[in-house]
């Protein structure tokens, strides 16, 4: 009877481990967001901050007898904040600013539209969302 040589014993081991289950991929790596990475969240909470800072801590008259109520944490991927009666933080919404994750759409609505603070406020924020942070147009 012949003795297995080094070299067949290396095959026999090859064989072997060929056999064995393959090691698995590594897995994905979670890749950060860019600095220039947009969700609707992020923008409704830069839009909610300049509209309190313009409108409200400002003092301007036109938005005096209004709250702001943000609702930014929604679960329906569409945040949003709130123009509503001074003092009544349950009464129905006169004004709706509403994001979208994943677009860059904001959608100005409801019954202020109709008047002249509502047309500056959809003007306001359209131009908040195009990257302005000021408070007028000028």
């Amino acid at each position: 009877m012949k003795r297995p040589t080094v070299a067949a014993l290396s095959l026999v081991g090859l064989a072997l481990a060929a056999c064995g289950t393959p090691a698995a991929p590594p897995p994905p790596q979670p890749s950060a967001p860019s600095a220039s990475a947009d969700t609707g969240l992020d923008r409704m909470e830069r839009l909610t901050l300049a509209a309190n800072r313009c409108w409200f801590k400002s003092g301007d008259a036109a938005f005096s007898p209004y709250s702001l109520a943000p609702e930014l944490s929604s679960f329906s991927g569409r945040p949003r904040f709130l123009l509503v009666p001074r003092g009544r933080p349950e009464a129905r919404p006169l004004l709706v600013v509403e994001g979208r994750s994943g677009s860059g759409e904001v959608s100005v609505y409801g019954p202020l539209m109709g008047e002249a603070v509502g047309r500056r406020a959809a003007a306001d924020v359209d131009r908040w969302s195009r990257g302005s942070g000021s408070c007028s147009i000028a």
